[in-house]
C-alpha cells in the first residue's frame, strides 16, 4: 500500500504535470514561428526571443515579447547597411532595430548606391593597401600628385563626446561628396565607443601617420584660410595654383569656433575646386558642417538625390556609421530591458545647463512636459489621494510611463521623482524615474565615463518623446538617431519670468553653431539662400537642415 506522502506527492506530480504541457504546448506552437522570422543570419537573438516569449506565456499577459518585432528590412535600417559583418564583433549593428520603439525614416536607394560606392572606395584605397602605402609616400614628398589615384578627408576627433559624433558625420558627408576615403583620429577613443562602419576595411588613421595633426590649430603653416589669405593658394587658375606652381601634399582646414572668414572659404565653389586637386585634407571641427555644405553650389544637386528629406541628413549617417561596441551595447540592453521594455512609454528628458543646480530651469522642465502633455499633471496639496485600483482589468494591469532623466546631476532626478510619488497624476498613471549616471562633472578622456556617454545618448535616442537642452550636442544626436523632433527647453527662459518654456524643434537635425555667415558671392544672409537651410532657434546665429514642408 503506498503511504499517506507517497500519495500526496503523487497527487502533486499529476495536478503539476498539465501545467507543465500547456507550457510545453505553447512553447512548440511558438517556437517555429519564431525560428521563421527570426531564424535569418541578421543579429537575431533566438534565445533571448524564445525565453521572453515563454515568460510572457506563463504569466498569461497578452504582451509576448519584451522588444518590437523588426522585418529584415528594418534590421538593416532600409538598406543603410549590408550583411556580412561578423555578429559577434558588433552586437549592436543589427540588433538596434529590436530596441527602437521609432523605426525611423526610410533612406532614399540612391544615398543606399553612393554607400555601397564608397565602401568599395574605402576597401580599395583604405588603410592596408597598396594605394594607402603610396598616398602616404605621397604625403611625406610634400606635394600633391597631379591625378592622385585616390584622395583622402582625416576627421580630427576632439572635445565632448556628442561633438565628436556630429563632426564626424558631417566630414562623413563631405567625403562621399567627394569621393575621399573617410578616416578618423583614432585618439579620442574612437575605437573603444563605436564599431567599424565599413566592411572589410578600417575607418581609423593607423599608428605611424607622417603628419603630427593634434597639434593644429590657427598658426598651422597648412591652414587652408592662412594660406588663401597669404596668396599661398589661389583661385584664379582652372584647378586652382600656387606661388611655385605646385599644390601642396596636404591642407589643413580649421573649422573651430575661432575660424577666420578666409577659413570660411571652405563653403564657396571657387574653394572647392581648389581643394579638389589637394590629395589630403584634414579636417578640425567641433560642429555639424553640414548645413554649410547644402550652401555649396556644386553640391547641391548630389545632396538633392541623397537626402529628399534635407531634416534626415544625420539620422541616416548617424545610423549608418555609429554602432556601439559590445561592452557599450551590454550597457545599453542591460539598462532598457530592466528599466523600460515594459513600459507604455518612455519620455526622455535631457538636462544639460551650466554647472549647479538651477530651480529656474527644475520649475521649466514642469511646466513644459505637464503643459504639452507629455507627463500627467501631479495633484494639488489639497486635492483629495484618490482610490487606488487594486483589481487589474482584463489582459493585465495599466503599464507606466518611465522617465529617462540624463544630467551630469542627481538634482533634477531627486526632485522629478519626488514630486510624482509624493503626489498622485491627475489621471491615476504612475510614471517612474530613472537616471543611469550623474557624473558630477564632464571627464574628457576617462573610458567609463565616455561609456556611459554614450550609453545613455543612446537610451535617449529609443524613448517615444523627447525633451533636450537648447544648443547641447548630447540631445542633437540623440534626437538624430532616433529620428525625432524634440521639445527643447529654451535656455534663454532661465533666470527670466517671461517666455515659453519649451517649444517643437524646428527638425531632428543638429545645429551648426559657427557657420558662414554670408553667401560666398551676394553677401546674403546664409539662413535665406535656400529654402531648407535655416537659422536656428535655439542658437539664432546657426543653420540648421529643416524640411520645407515643415516651415
Amino acid at each position: 500500500m503506498p503511504t499517506t506522502k507517497t500519495t500526496q506527492l503523487t497527487a502533486r506530480c499529476k495536478r503539476w504535470i498539465p501545467a507543465v504541457n500547456g507550457v510545453l504546448v505553447a512553447f512548440v506552437l511558438v517556437v517555429p514561428t519564431l525560428v521563421i522570422l527570426f531564424g535569418g543570419r541578421i543579429g537575431e537573438q533566438p534565445a533571448v526571443w524564445i525565453k521572453t516569449a515563454v515568460a510572457g506565456i506563463r504569466r498569461g499577459g497578452d504582451d509576448a515579447f519584451l522588444h518590437r518585432e523588426t522585418t529584415r528590412d528594418e534590421r538593416l535600417l532600409g538598406g543603410l547597411l549590408v550583411e556580412g559583418f561578423d555578429q559577434e564583433s558588433c552586437h549592436s549593428r543589427y540588433q538596434s532595430g529590436v530596441y527602437r520603439r521609432n523605426p525611423g525614416r526610410k533612406p532614399s536607394q540612391y544615398l543606399v548606391s553612393k554607400l555601397r560606392n564608397h565602401e568599395a572606395l574605402q576597401r580599395r584605397c583604405g588603410p592596408g593597401t597598396a594605394a594607402y602605402a603610396n598616398a602616404l609616400e605621397q604625403l611625406k614628398s610634400g606635394k600633391s600628385p597631379a591625378s592622385p589615384e585616390c584622395r583622402y578627408v582625416v576627421s580630427i576627433s576632439y572635445r565632448g563626446l556628442g561633438n565628436r559624433i556630429i563632426a564626424a558625420a558631417s566630414a562623413f558627408v563631405y567625403a562621399v561628396l567627394t569621393d575621399r576615403v573617410f578616416l578618423v583620429d583614432p585618439s579620442a577613443a574612437m575605437d573603444d565607443l563605436f564599431c567599424e562602419p565599413f566592411p572589410n576595411t578600417s575607418w581609423l588613421v593607423p599608428p605611424g601617420f607622417p603628419v603630427w595633426y593634434q597639434g593644429f590649430y590657427l598658426s598651422t603653416p597648412e591652414r587652408y584660410g592662412r594660406m588663401r589669405e597669404d596668396g599661398v593658394l589661389r583661385t584664379d587658375a582652372a584647378n586652382g595654383s600656387t606661388a611655385s606652381g605646385e599644390l601642396p601634399a596636404f591642407a589643413y582646414i580649421h573649422l573651430d569656433y575661432n575660424q577666420t572668414a578666409h577659413d570660411k572659404l571652405f563653403f564657396c565653389d571657387d574653394d572647392q575646386r581648389l581643394l579638389s586637386n589637394i590629395q589630403w585634407l584634414l579636417i578640425r571641427t567641433d560642429g555639424y558642417i553640414a548645413p554649410g555644405l547644402f550652401l555649396v553650389e556644386a553640391f547641391q544637386e548630389e545632396l538633392d538625390r541623397m537626402f529628399p528629406e534635407r531634416d534626415a541628413v544625420f539620422h541616416h549617417l548617424g545610423r549608418y556609421l555609429f554602432h556601439p561596441t559590445n561592452r557599450v551595447w551590454g550597457l545599453i540592453t542591460r539598462y532598457y530591458d530592466a528599466h523600460f521594455a515594459w513600459a507604455r512609454r518612455v519620455v526622455g528628458i535631457q538636462v544639460r545647463v551650466g554647472w549647479s543646480e538651477s530651480p529656474e530651469t527644475l520649475k521649466q522642465i514642469k511646466m513644459c512636459t505637464q503643459n504639452e502633455g507629455l507627463l500627467p499633471a501631479v495633484l494639488g496639496e489639497e486635492d483629495e489621494e484618490p482610490l487606488v485600483r487594486t483589481t487589474a482589468p482584463r489582459g493585465g494591469g495599466a503599464k507606466p510611463t518611465a522617465v529617462l532623466m540624463t544630467s551630469l546631476r542627481a538634482w533634477y532626478y531627486d526632485n522629478l521623482k519626488g514630486m510624482y510619488w509624493e503626489r498622485a497624476t491627475a489621471s491615476g498613471e504612475a510614471v517612474v524615474f530613472d537616471q543611469p549616471s550623474h557624473e558630477e562633472v564632464q571627464r574628457y578622456g576617462v573610458t567609463s565615463h565616455e561609456h556611459k556617454a554614450w550609453a545613455e545618448i543612446y537610451l535617449l535616442s529609443m524613448t517615444d518623446t523627447l525633451v533636450t537642452s537648447g544648443g547641447s550636442t548630447f540631445g542633437y544626436v540623440a534626437q538624430g538617431l532616433a529620428g525625432m523632433r524634440p521639445w527643447v527647453l529654451d535656455m534663454g527662459m532661465v533666470n527670466s519670468t517671461v517666455g515659453w518654456p519649451c517649444s517643437r524643434g524646428m527638425s531632428m537635425e543638429p545645429c551648426y553653431h559657427v557657420p558662414p555667415t554670408y553667401d560666398c558671392k551676394r553677401r546674403e544672409d546664409a539662413g535665406k539662400i535656400v529654402p531648407h537651410v535655416r537659422h536656428c532657434k535655439d542658437w539664432p546665429t546657426g543653420l540648421k537642415l529643416v524640411d520645407t514642408k515643415d516651415w
